[in-house]
């Protein structure tokens, strides 16, 4: 047996049902990981020298090209939690994830024309400063209370989702990864502000993606000598994951619950990135980095161009690995550490006996039933830990690379894991700590210090928060289905009632102060009522937000009109 591994027997068909090896990093692996961390942090402490002064540290003196702007805007959306939680996604429910992005290229051009050139002109901090100039402080307050709520949050679960499985896949300490995880960022973001993030998520970026290339080709190298790529995604296909279009409807009509369709994806898919990007200020603050206006444009439109691509690609990879697992043996649950707590239960006998059935299935080559067998493994696995959230798919992208791919590379990937959640976890802590200085301290606070003293507080902001979301980190638990989907559900949650203020004030100025932020506080309160009922799916939140912020304002202005707000 080896060290550090558990081996369970069924010895009625003499099966090893788990064999699980927490302890598979050579020390190649080791020095890889460290090192490639090690060189992340050197770097971004070298590209950290700024201007001491708000500009500088929150903004780069507004001084980036437009291919920095891209990958930072890149880095930023695309966690950790996009590369564990895709390719599992995929290998569970086929490629339909990725409509969820079609709304985005149109959101990027609407942005662009409208939300860009008013950011730029007005020369803005946060986006929220704008809604002052528009309504008062009371709506930007709000607003940006809202962000602060729904990033601080969101930033905890980006630091807690591959801390866990990092955790439980390498039998590390989930505390101590989470210190490790949101811990080492913060020197260099505390230190440089968003010119080191910018240039750290640049070079992060591209280890990220050469990594994932690597990965897909031997993905498809590790298949049989006579089955290439074209066999993969007819393999893929014929056991319905290329289902890259849905259109949501059934029999029964169209169904409201279903994530992930052509019609969500465009619509809600479209709102939720309206605001996302344009206003979200871990996204705004990203291109108002930009030289100048025609810079900000073109990190946008890029964007718009590959992240569809980007995210074909990372569920790609899970296409390909569910092919190879057609030829290899898989096993009916990727997630080791639940299933040793779910055998201490008595439950035990029952999960063996599934799996040594999943086992016949699968060697048998009968898919469907190895399918069928591996959910009814997770109804039973929601009866031994009730409370638990017993979906594996985060699990599935590093099982395959711990179990396949060589030596040297496991490190590199693991470290990638890494990258990633400092990438987005960086530019969020920048983004709180911008709107916490600029929309709360120096307009409730001390609003006369000197540009030093801003930079200064500033710098505590950022670790204050760095802290808090790693408090976050360690409470977390059972966030949902998937970690990309609970991400994107609490984003819906807010999203739409942001996005619905800054579309009144840009476009209906008949709208005044008081209106939208009665609007604002009465949808919020729906939407939350609304997504407790599960009555439809969470992409529409940001639809219904963003529409009937704009409707309660157009009804309750009349009252208002004689207050001029």
């Amino acid at each position: 047996m080896v060290p550090g591994s558990i081996t369970i027997f069924n010895t009625a068909n003499n099966h090893i049902l788990l064999n699980y090896q927490s302890v598979f990093m050579s020390k190649i692996d080791w020095i890889i990981l460290i090192v490639t961390l090690g060189s992340i942090i050197v770097y971004g402490i070298y590209k950290s020298k700024t201007s001491k002064n708000l500009e500088g540290y929150f903004l780069s003196n507004r001084s980036l090209p437009w291919y920095l702007v891209l990958l930072s805007i890149m880095g930023t959306q695309a966690s950790a939690i996009t590369f564990l939680t895709g390719p599992g996604q995929a290998y569970s429910d086929g490629m339909r994830f990725v409509q969820y992005y079609f709304g985005l290229p149109l959101a990027m051009i609407v942005i662009c024309i409208f939300f860009v050139p008013v950011f730029s002109r007005l020369k803005v901090f946060t986006a929220y400063e704008f809604l002052e100039q528009r309504f008062d402080l009371k709506t930007r307050t709000l607003t940006s209370f809202l962000f602060l709520l729904s990033r601080g949050l969101s930033t905890g679960i980006s630091i807690y989702a591959p801390s866990l499985v990092l955790s439980s896949l390498m039998d590390w300490n989930i505390y101590y990864t989470n210190l490790v995880m949101g811990g080492l960022l913060i020197i260099y973001t505390m230190s440089g502000g968003a010119k080191a993030v910018a240039y750290t998520q640049k070079l992060q970026m591209i280890i990220v993606f050469v990594s994932l290339f690597i990965v897909g080709y031997l993905a498809v190298k590790l298949l049989p000598e006579a089955v290439g790529f074209n066999d993969a995604l007819q393999i893929a296909g014929d056991n319905g994951k290329m289902n890259i279009i849905t259109t949501g409807f059934t029999e029964n009509g169209f169904d409201w619950k279903d994530k992930y369709n052509i019609w969500s994806g465009l619509i809600g898919g479209f709102f939720l990135s309206l605001s996302y990007f344009g206003t979200d200020h871990s996204q705004v603050g990203r291109y108002l980095t930009a030289k100048d206006l025609k810079e900000s444009r073109t990190g946008l439109l890029m964007n718009g161009l590959v992240k569809v691509p980007m995210q074909f690609f990372i569920l790609l990879l899970g296409i390909l690995i569910f092919s190879f697992y057609q030829f290899h043996k898989a096993p009916v649950y990727f997630a080791p550490a639940t299933v040793k707590a779910a055998m201490q239960t008595v439950y035990k006998d029952s999960l063996l006996s599934l799996e040594g059935k999943y086992n016949e299935a699968r060697d048998a080559g009968n898919t469907t039933g190895a399918t069928e067998l591996r959910k009814e493994y997770k109804r039973v696995l929601t009866k031994a830990l009730p409370g638990e959230d017993v979906n594996d798919n985060n699990y599935i992208f590093l099982s395959f690379v711990k179990d396949n791919l060589p030596v040297g590379l496991i490190g590199l990937i693991f470290a990638i894991i890494f990258l990633a959640a400092w990438g987005s976890i960086a530019a969020a802590l920048n983004s709180l700590a911008a709107c916490t200085v600029v929309d709360f301290h120096k307009k409730f606070f001390v609003k006369d210090e000197t540009p030093l003293q801003d930079y200064k507080i500033s710098q505590w902001y950022t670790l204050g928060w760095g802290v808090f979301c790693i408090v976050i980190a360690m409470f977390a638990q059972n966030i949902g289905n998937s970690l990309i989907e609970a991400v994107n559900i609490l984003g819906s949650l807010f999203y739409g009632v942001i996005l619905g203020v800054f579309l009144v004030a840009f476009w209906i100025k008949y709208v005044k102060s008081n209106a939208v932020f009665i609007a604002a506080l009465v949808t919020e309160l729906m939407v939350i009522a609304i997504y407790k009922m599960e009555i439809i799916s969470f992409l529409w939140l940001n639809v219904i937000g963003a529409v009937f912020v704009i409707i309660l304002s157009l009804i309750l202005q009349p009252f208002f009109r004689n207050m001029g707000k």
